[in-house]
């Protein structure tokens, strides 16, 4: 079992969904207690189930630059870039492969990263590493758009998914914004593939062992329509979870 400690934001106070708020100043990406551990299982599943999560379907390559580019530079400072070398906060060294992006930042962060390219009046999902997804399968949902990527949430209306698709079109260059969504899971493991037309089985807050929280940053490229959507996976064990205070 990997699991944090902690959550660092209120778990507690959901947002209506769409549930984004500006990230403001606060870092794009995070190295937590559990670096170290969950890229050990990153690493595991790059060399073992590559073809799981790992997928493109013909992503622009001078977009795919622009994403290095962007991606490298806001490293936060437990990192160290040295040409095409970055020193990473567990010692090792990764080599900058632009023939191979989606893996080497896969062996270089914590969170998964999704590509979304404007293609015609919505964003497609054209290339991604997605090592944790909490009960779905890239497989099914590289090549597709929003709209076909949240099915089958059930709380993903169509007034919803028109809405996602404003967000992601409003979406300002140095103006990025995050959600989070937190689940209940019977299962700690972080590499959870569940078929769309498997659902997962709904679970009670409180009433099951584990919690499973997703920081999602969406940002956008510049000079670009694309949008990076990334994910950083939280799960902790029920006892972790801060209680929810009742007014004396």
């Amino acid at each position: 079992m990997i699991l944090q400690t902690r959550i660092p934001y209120d778990i507690h106070t959901p947002r209506p969904l769409p549930g984004v708020a500006p990230l403001g100043a606060e870092p794009w990406f995070i190295v937590d207690e559990v670096y170290a551990l969950q890229m050990g299982e990153r690493l595991r599943l790059l060399k073992d189930r590559r073809d799981d999560v790992i997928a493109t379907d013909a992503p622009d390559p001078a977009t795919v630059d622009k994403m290095m580019d962007v991606v490298l530079a806001q490293l936060p400072p437990e990192f160290s870039v040295s040409g095409r070398k970055v020193l990473c906060p567990d010692g090792r060294k990764v080599t900058i492969d632009r023939s191979d992006p989606f893996a080497t930042l896969g062996q270089i962060l914590q969170d998964d990263v999704c590509l979304m390219e404007k293609r015609g009046d919505e964003h497609v999902l054209t290339g991604a590493v997605l090592c944790f997804p909490a009960s779905w399968r890239l497989c099914e949902k590289i090549g597709h758009p929003l709209t076909h990527i949240h099915v089958p949430v059930k709380s993903y209306t169509d007034d919803i998914a028109r809405r996602v698709q404003r967000l992601f079109d409003g979406v300002r260059p140095g103006r990025p914004i995050w959600r989070f969504n937190a689940l209940w899971y019977e299962d700690p493991s972080l590499h959870q593939p569940r078929s769309q037309s498997e659902p997962r089985p709904l679970t009670e807050m409180g009433q099951t062992p584990y919690l499973r929280s997703e920081r999602q940053v969406l940002w956008r490229l510049p000079d670009n329509d694309a949008v990076l959507f990334t994910i950083h996976t939280y799960m902790v064990a029920r006892a972790s979870v801060p209680k929810i205070e009742t007014p004396v």
